[in-house]
């Protein structure tokens, strides 16, 4: 089976966002854009730790200088001042627009396209934004999430101006190794999506945040959207980083980078 990340790295197009579940691209393919299929349009303010990439991922403020996206979305660690990173609007073209530029990357150690699919990005200067706490426990890892990203709308579709936003719930390790085999990394890797299809994050969505509600009522990221096969397909939920799974390691890379 090829799976596909939900990177545009390799594509320059840009559009519209949809939430669907992140492909790992083979090497014989293109990247096409994709943004959250099955969403809505999210609200100015609504997630305003929401950060877009200019190499085509989506990501969160870890802290007001660090932003926590997908391994996949870079290319290896060290000093970087290659990317920008978008925050503060809901629309790409608002004049509004918070832009910053990155210094440091990290990629998760080990990294080898299988799992640990996390990094770090340090930027230039502080957003002075909310940042999104992560899940240091599998408490979270069930009920409903909620996914965010300016990636495609469907399966092959380009890019979105406005972030969009949808809900998908958890699905079992054993419900998706049933869809994946042992391309699933289990203690690695979480997966939500509807039995159906029709809603999911896809290209253009990798390294964004799943996230839910905590039990104060706090929104809490479990999840990075990492791959899936297609978009929004029926039996094959997206995959996403086990945020918990990785916390200690996150947070102790982000004191020192």
């Amino acid at each position: 089976m090829s799976k596909l990340l939900r990177a545009l790295k390799r594509c320059a197009a840009a559009g519209a966002v949809a939430l669907a579940a992140v492909s790992l691209q083979p090497t014989t393919a293109s990247a096409a854009p994709a943004p959250v299929v099955g969403g809505t349009q999210a609200a100015q303010g609504e997630f305003p730790w929401m950060v877009r990439l200019s190499m085509g991922c989506g990501g969160s403020l870890l802290t007001q200088q660090i932003v926590l996206t997908a391994a996949h979305c870079v290319s290896g660690s060290g000093n970087n001042t290659s990317i920008t990173a978008t925050a503060g609007v809901v629309d790409l073209q608002s004049s509004s627009a918070i832009k910053v530029r990155s210094t440091k990357v990290l990629q998760a150690p080990g990294y080898n396209g299988k799992g640990k699919d996390w990094a770090l990005i340090k930027l230039a200067q502080p957003i002075n934004l909310p940042t999104l706490n992560i899940a240091s426990t599998t408490a979270y890892n069930s009920g409903t999430f909620t996914v965010a990203g300016w990636g495609a709308t469907r399966e092959g579709g380009a890019q979105q101006r406005y972030l969009r936003k949808a809900t998908v719930p958890f699905v079992s390790d054993a419900t998706c190794r049933q869809a994946y085999g042992n391309a699933l990394v289990p203690a690695e890797e979480i997966c939500a999506g509807l039995p159906q299809g029709g809603v999911d994050t896809c290209q253009g969505d990798s390294g964004g945040p799943m996230f839910r509600r905590d039990n104060a009522g706090a929104w809490i990221q479990v999840g990075i959207v990492s791959w899936g096969q297609g978009c929004a397909r029926p039996d094959y939920p997206g995959v996403y980083t086990e945020v918990s799974t990785f916390a200690s390691a996150i947070k102790s890379a982000a004191a020192n980078l």
